[in-house]
């Protein structure tokens, strides 16, 4: 079975590069389909973020608890399990903000995404603009939690 080409919109990250995110993140990529993580990475990489990848979950479940990455952007189609029994066995140790792709987009797709702890569930090809904006809350939502900690007393 052949896989679809990329599914992210190379003429688009010049474009999109140029307006940046809101703060630089470490964010980790788990996708099987190695265009799709290549240009994935390299538009997050344009965008000034730091950026770790695999390809199927048990790689994720030996790197993401050492990566200390801040968000997690999983396909939910992996060769070996599923982005959402990967949140699962990460339990606390997966990043505090994680978007879901998939080339699925049924309402019961996207919720079985929510309930898994994904924030978003974004359908392939994904947007640059959207996956932007996405980070951007991310960036916000990060700096806030952490103006909170006040550290140790």
């Amino acid at each position: 079975m052949n896989e679809p080409a990329a599914t992210i919109a190379a003429p688009a990250l010049s474009s999109v590069a140029a307006s940046g995110a809101q703060a630089p993140l470490r964010i980790f990529i788990v996708e099987n389909h190695e265009d799709t993580r290549f240009l994935l990475g390299l538009l997050l990489e344009q965008l000034g973020h730091t950026v770790f990848s695999v390809a199927t979950m048990q790689e994720a479940l030996r790197t993401i608890p050492s990566a200390a990455c801040d968000v997690l952007i999983s396909d939910v189609g992996l060769p070996d399990g599923n982005g959402w029994e990967l949140l699962q066995r990460l339990g606390t140790e997966r990043p505090k903000y994680a978007i879901a792709m998939s080339g699925f987009g049924m309402s019961a797709d996207r919720e079985r995404s929510r309930m898994a702890g994904y924030r978003h569930h974004l359908l392939k090809p994904v947007e640059p603009n959207q996956l932007e904006k996405l980070l951007d809350e991310a960036a916000a939502e990060i700096a806030t939690s952490s103006q909170g900690d006040t550290g140790p007393s």
